[in-house]
């Protein structure tokens, strides 16, 4: 069938940023922050195309969880 339609941003994702996703060190973290980490690793950073950090979460699966949750598509940076 060669039905055609127009693709909008709904469809192809355009709209949705990337956002890049890496591990971070807990040692690597202001003091502040390596108060609050309950945890000891598998922290992972959530960073914009700037370069900001957006989040940390535990692990890289909530990282990328989140991303998707607020309509960004998650990438994992080395």
């Amino acid at each position: 069938m060669d039905t055609k339609f127009a693709a909008n941003e709904e469809t192809t994702g355009a709209e949705r940023p990337i956002v890049y996703v890496r591990k971070v060190e807990v040692d690597d973290l202001p003091d502040e922050v390596r108060a609050q980490a309950e945890i000891q690793d598998d922290i992972y950073a959530v960073h914009n195309d700037e370069g900001e950090r957006l989040a940390l979460v535990q692990g890289r699966e909530l990282a990328f969880l989140l991303a998707r949750q607020h309509d960004m598509s998650p990438v994992t940076v080395h």
